[in-house]
């Protein structure tokens, strides 16, 4: 009674008192803390209770997922000898809001084979870590589950599954998904604007926005946010001005860093690099990292040395160890032949001791995610992978593929530059696809980062060579690579 009530104090004394400690008192405890996110408290009682019940097990494992302690929930799920659906969808879950996506879909494998049924939430996490990682195979697999068992595709679930159609490089599944749900709400139509944006479907994009609104669906700031990324990968910047004032002015959306890093970003890359930063200073609030990132990437398309030191500037103060920023600004200096400006940011690298993000590549096959970084040999089939590269780097230089080698800031020959571009870790993760795969399948690859200008081009020519189709997604959008060509038009 005193714990509904919110008076946990009150709760204690009277569970201090009792003598037994019944297991309901205690799950009564239990769960006052975790409402109050007092994990600490309810691990104490958990630890004194003479008796636990699944009630128990499972209010301790909620309590640590819900405060991403992941570690401590997979202890407590661990000890838990008789697990129920709950349980599962709570480990499940932490795994996934964690983005530890790879041990969620572990588990979620182990769930199947237990012959345990999942709920909505589940499957919303399974399917949330799918997208995360780009395991199309093990989502459309979940999609199959769902319709064998006649499982309800509510909103949640529906919308989910297609985002991570369209995250994971089949845009087409989302959008006959998309097509297909007798409901859809602002984050449905949203998931799927944004799905076609970031495949470069501008046009298809907008054409589902105008849809949207005569269909009387109120848009949100998350809508926008696509809509903007559809007008800057296709460089519609008339139409992207006039989305951006709508915001405010038709549908009463006060724009928010986000929205201005898009137009920043569509303003630069279409050549207007002064106006971009003309938006920036009359921002009504500070602009961050993002925006000044993206004005620093629009410096680097259009070689404005001028423009991409004052954003340098400013994200020296704001993210001083964000290693990208740096080899944005060493490769714009080399684009002007200012090798003093290169040198000095090698120096500055060294000497603040900023450390790259590695880059990571995954690659989905035989129901595994396979992940290579830069130069990696812990594959267990790295020999024949490397053997692969190696052929693979002649046949592209053959094609009339030249190593970018002005790309690599260390401070190293010739061969070792063009080595440690051939061995990037996107270029891995297609040799291993070229091994593993059949001739003429598509090769799907997520990566973490932008991909660079010298695996964009080797990535173009190898669509070619290998009479391939290569869908790439990296931070910023995806790529499909055919007949030697782009979507994204060199354009990204």
């Amino acid at each position: 009674m005193y714990a509904k009530a919110g008076r946990v104090d009150l709760a204690r004394d009277a569970f201090d008192e009792a003598p037994l400690r019944d297991v309901f008192l205690c799950n009564v405890m239990l769960a006052a803390y975790v409402s109050r996110s007092e994990v600490a408290e309810a691990r104490k009682v958990f630890d004194g209770m003479p008796m636990r019940d699944l009630v128990s097990w499972n209010t301790m494992i909620h309590g640590y997922a819900m405060r991403g302690e992941v570690g401590l929930a997979r202890e407590i799920f661990d000890g838990t000898e008789d697990r129920d659906s709950f349980s599962w969808s709570s480990m499940i879950s932490a795994y996934a809001k964690s983005r530890r996506s790879k041990e969620a879909l572990e588990l979620w494998r182990e769930m199947h084979a237990a012959s345990i049924i999942p709920d909505c939430i589940t499957l919303v996490s399974v399917v949330s870590a799918c997208s995360d990682l780009g395991a199309l195979a093990v989502g459309a697999e979940v999609h199959r589950f769902v319709e064998s068992n006649r499982i309800e595709l509510d909103l949640k679930l529906g919308t989910a599954l297609i985002d991570m159609y369209a995250k994971c490089g089949d845009i087409e599944s989302a959008q006959r998904l998309f097509d297909r749900m007798p409901e859809k709400d602002v984050q449905t139509w949203s998931s799927m604007i944004i799905g076609l944006a970031n495949h470069g479907l501008g046009h298809e994009s907008l054409s589902l926005f105008s849809k949207m609104i005569s269909e009387g669906m109120k848009p949100n700031g998350v809508t926008f946010v696509g809509v903007l990324i559809a007008c800057t990968h296709v460089g519609l910047v008339s139409e992207g001005k006039k989305y951006f004032r709508s915001m405010n002015e038709v549908h009463g959306i006060e724009p928010t860093v986000e929205h201005y890093g898009c137009m920043v970003d569509l303003l630069g890359r279409s050549g207007h690099v002064e106006e971009a930063r003309q938006l920036i200073r009359s921002m009504t609030f500070e602009p961050d990292t993002i925006i000044w990132r993206a004005l620093l990437g629009a410096c680097r398309i259009h070689k404005n040395v001028e423009i991409a030191e004052e954003a340098m500037a400013k994200l020296r103060v704001l993210d001083p160890l964000g290693d990208g920023h740096y080899v944005l600004l060493s490769n714009i200096y080399a684009q002007a032949n200012s090798w003093e400006g290169v040198a000095e940011m090698r120096k500055t690298i060294r000497r603040d001791n900023i450390q790259r993000i590695p880059g990571r590549s995954s690659i989905e096959w035989d129901e595994k995610i396979h992940e290579f970084v830069s130069g990696d040999r812990l594959h267990p089939r790295s020999k024949e992978i490397y053997r692969v590269l190696e052929e693979m780097m002649d046949r592209l230089k053959q094609a009339g593929y030249k190593p970018m080698t002005g790309l690599v800031l260390q401070d190293i020959d010739e061969q070792s530059k063009e080595r440690s571009l051939a061995e990037h870790s996107e270029k891995l993760a297609i040799a291993f696809a070229l091994l593993t795969t059949p001739a003429r399948s598509t090769i799907r690859i997520t990566k973490n980062l932008r991909a660079c200008e010298d695996c964009h081009s080797a990535m173009k020519l190898i669509s070619l060579v290998y009479d391939r189709k290569l869908i790439v997604r990296d931070r910023n959008r995806f790529h499909h690579f055919s007949e030697g060509q782009c979507s994204c038009k060199d354009y990204w």
